[in-house]
């Protein structure tokens, strides 16, 4: 069985003595304070968006090449094969062999194609239409006119 202390100590209850047999029994008292949020609507924000089209011109680089062919009679006889294609700087050369029936056979070098390539920049006018969007942001305070954000 549950003594007298047990009992109070579980309802929070405090036991004070006041003489000798006799005690007084006073309930403890806790005070509770709560706290909480409302919303309260001060303005409001326009936002709003505008479209504007203008023509644009503008001057585009266009780059434009060029291809001269050269072909180069050599006519040499040539113990080993050159490369079918090579390339010397901007040129790029593409060797032609044939075989001659001679007392022996061995390999002529009948020409070469010498190939350059010439750039040529111009300038080309573009026209193109273009669009931009302004927006406008503005407050209005509950019982004020409206006001401009920026």
């Amino acid at each position: 069985m549950a003594d007298k202390r047990d009992i109070l100590e579980e309802n929070n209850y405090l036991d004070v003595d006041l003489a000798e047999d006799r005690s007084l029994v006073v309930p403890e008292v806790n005070s509770n304070f709560e706290t909480g949020r409302e919303s309260v609507e001060t303005g409001s924000v326009l936002v709003s968006k505008r479209v504007f089209e203008e023509k644009a011109r503008k001057n585009v680089p266009v780059i434009e090449e060029e291809v001269s062919v050269e072909r180069r009679e050599l006519n040499e006889y040539v113990d080993v094969a050159p490369p079918a294609v090579r390339q010397e700087g901007d040129v790029t050369i593409v060797s032609v062999v044939k075989e001659v029936l001679v007392v022996e056979k061995r390999l002529m070098l009948v020409e070469e194609l010498h190939i350059t390539k010439n750039k040529k920049e111009t300038v080309v006018p573009v026209k193109e239409t273009l669009r931009r969007e302004v927006v406008s942001v503005s407050q209005s305070n509950l019982g004020r006119d409206t006001e401009p954000l920026w």
